[in-house]
Formats: C-alpha cells, structure tokens, sequence
C-alpha cells in the first residue's frame, strides 16, 4: 500500500505564471500539481495537491493530513510569516513536513526572513522554483522509509 503525502499551498499560490514571474517564474500551480504527482508516482507515494486562499482551511487540512497521511508538504506562502496557527497545527499533526518556498526568502524583503513554520518542519527548501517541489518529495519519501 502506497504512502500518503499531502502537498498543501498557500494563499496567491493560484495566480502562479503570471503573478510576480521575476519572483515565481512562469510554472502554473498546475504544473506543479503534475509535477507532483508524477514523482510521487515514481517514488510509490499517493500525493493529495491541495491550494486555498483561507487560513483555517490550511489548518483543517494539516490535521486532516495528520489523521491520514505520512507526510506533508507545504507552501503556506504569505502565512509563513504571519501565522502561529499553521504553525501549531503543523506541530500537533505528527507527521514529518517539509517548507517549500518558490523563491529563495532571504534574498528578498526582511520581513520574509522570518517562518513560523521553519521551527515544526523537517526540513526547508527555497529558491530552486517548482524543482523544489520535486526534491520536498524525495526528501521527505526518504524521511517516511527511514
């Protein structure tokens, strides 16, 4: 039976390929979703490629991945810097997650300097594009089979 990951995204993520190219570049979240789903394929994983714009319902699907999934993946793009709530929820599902960031945080404004993810995750990646998404899920299949 496959494993379970969750990739969760954040808020503005939906607008990826024409919002901010110099930032996020042209990729669609669609693409990524593909992107996504095609290597969990590769690596046995079942991924569930989720995005909203609302802040509770990331929650809502941080415990629901806590509840049945073995990983999780996320992107909580603006909410990285803001939100205790994520943060909290990430800590009480159990579950190794890994941060993803398109663009590479500290090369840009200060205020995106600081997560209150990074401190409940496993690992960070940032500033390699939709490749990074690639490389979550590696990591993270690698964090499940050890």
């Amino acid at each position: 039976m496959a494993s379970t990951i969750f990739v969760l995204n954040g808020p503005n993520l939906n607008r990826l390929g024409s919002r901010e190219p110099e930032h996020y570049g042209r990729t669609t979240l669609a693409d990524i979703e593909r992107l996504c789903r095609e290597t969990g394929e590769d690596l046995g994983l079942d991924v569930e490629f989720r995005q909203t714009n609302f802040e509770g319902l990331m929650v809502d699907w941080i415990q629901e991945a806590g509840d049945v999934a073995q990983g999780l993946i996320i992107n909580p793009a603006a909410y990285t810097h803001t939100s205790v709530a994520i943060h909290d929820a990430i800590r009480a599902a159990e579950i190794p997650a890994v941060e993803i960031h398109l663009s590479n945080v500290f090369a840009r404004e200060s205020f995106r300097h600081h997560s209150f993810v990074s401190p409940v995750a496993h690992g960070v990646i940032c500033g390699f594009g939709a490749t990074g998404y690639r490389l979550a899920i590696e990591a993270l299949s690698d964090v499940i089979r050890t």
